[in-house]
């Protein structure tokens, strides 16, 4: 395992493995590869091996799709591959890790955000009705 990570590091003069998203797909239809490549390489370009898939665009049922070779994850993260950051909240929100600060920020800001809508669309039927009551 240490001998293969020094082979593909030895062609690059430096730099590391990252886990990551490979676009692929056609125009407004991305699709993507989760995938280990080194971090020098292009984004869609050469890449070890391909851990997963990513769909972003929802299907029928609302639902937004992730494959993960969980085993073979633990073991580039064993040999050293660093995470990027979407990869890293895809597994938090699989399990694999735990959620994302980012995660859980977004959560809260879209729960008052939505809190505040209700509240200002009570107070505007509230307003309405007492203007009706007057004329």
């Amino acid at each position: 395992m240490v001998q293969l990570t020094t082979v593909l590091c030895k062609a690059y003069r430096g730099g590391h493995l990252t886990i990551r998203l490979a676009l692929g797909g056609c125009t407004n239809r991305p699709f993507y590869r989760i995938v280990a490549a080194h971090n020098k390489c292009p984004r869609d370009g050469r890449f070890v091996e391909q851990l997963g898939s990513y769909d972003p665009m929802p299907n029928s049922h609302g639902e937004k799709l992730v494959a993960l070779n969980l085993d073979r994850i633990r073991h580039w993260i064993g040999c050293g591959a660093h995470l990027s950051k979407p990869v890293e909240k895809l597994l938090g929100l699989s399990g694999f890790f735990p959620l994302h600060p980012m995660v859980i920020t977004n959560a809260e800001r879209l729960r008052r955000k939505r809190a505040q809508e209700v509240l200002l669309a009570a107070q505007k039927t509230d307003t309405e009705a007492t203007e009706t009551k007057e004329n």
